[in-house]
């Protein structure tokens, strides 16, 4: 996992995990704005053949860690960052259930996104 690297392409609503000049992982993710502001991934997705490596882990922790950072939390609907924050409760909050109902509905608002 050394040689790969996070980076948050907030414009796109990507979290990459980046080997070289490829991108081996990313986390799809919007940013909810109201009732309050979080951040929301949505999709996990690691190259096949890079799978078995922590990537998926890497990308969750350091969305969290952005979260903490900028005092903005977290209300996944990515049923892996769901797991992962569960098993992870030391550095992933339970989400607000207000902030996932208004995730829900901004997913249905915006059929064409994901």
């Amino acid at each position: 996992m050394s040689d790969i690297e996070i980076r948050d392409d907030r414009a796109a609503g990507r979290l990459e995990a980046v080997a070289g000049d490829e991108v081996v992982g990313h986390i799809e993710y919007f940013v909810l704005e109201s009732p309050s502001r979080a951040f929301v991934p949505v999709h996990t997705i690691v190259e096949p053949e890079h799978e078995g490596k922590g990537i998926a882990g890497s990308l969750a922790r350091e969305l969290y860690a952005i979260s903490e950072r900028e005092k903005t939390p977290v209300a996944p609907l990515c049923p892996y960052v769901v797991v992962w924050a569960e098993r992870h409760p030391d550095v992933a909050p339970t989400p607000d259930p207000e902030l996932l109902r208004a995730a829900k509905e901004w997913l249905v608002a915006h059929p064409g996104r994901f």
